[in-house]
């Protein structure tokens, strides 16, 4: 007898480019995947990690979601004509993952910040974030916890060596 047992695909992830800064300045709340909608050219272009996500942000329009400022720089081998390499992309989304997007994004101090854009089983995808922002303060008293966690590791690296 034969049965047809399916196997499970090996989820291979690669991530291309990721918003250091984001984690910085903003509290996350809560992340999505989300699907990028691209030209051919600019998937070239990802996949050589010639891509920026410094100042880009994340908009809900019309029942959409877009990418604003998403630098992709023009792919050089490419023959035709050359897209806009900040123009908005759009963003794949469940309706009712939109609808909480729109509500979130609508809160007075909450932003929708891209995380990462990364190629899963060899689709673009991007991780977005339900952010708030940092005062200053706050920055400072995060940078204090960074610094005295990595002198505690330090000291505790130094104490076991034989």
């Amino acid at each position: 007898m034969c049965y047809n047992i399916p196997m499970t695909k090996k989820q291979s992830v690669l991530v291309v480019c990721s918003n250091r800064k984001a984690y910085h300045d903003y509290f996350i709340e809560t992340d999505y995947e989300a699907g990028l909608s691209l030209l051919g050219a600019e998937v070239k272009s990802i996949r050589q990690k010639e891509i920026s996500l410094e100042g880009s942000f994340v908009r809900v329009e019309d029942g959409r979601a877009y990418v604003y400022n998403m630098h992709v720089k023009p792919y050089k081998f490419n023959s035709l004509s050359e897209p806009d390499p900040t123009r908005p992309r759009e963003l794949l989304l469940t309706r009712k993952e939109l609808r909480k997007l729109a509500a979130k994004a609508d809160i007075k101090g909450y932003a929708l910040i891209p995380l990462e854009v990364y190629f899963k089983n060899g689709w673009a995808k991007l991780k977005l974030a339900v952010a708030k922002g940092k005062h200053v303060f706050d920055k400072r008293e995060a940078l204090k916890k960074h610094d005295l966690n990595r002198e505690m590791e330090q000291t505790f690296k130094n104490k076991i060596r034989f």
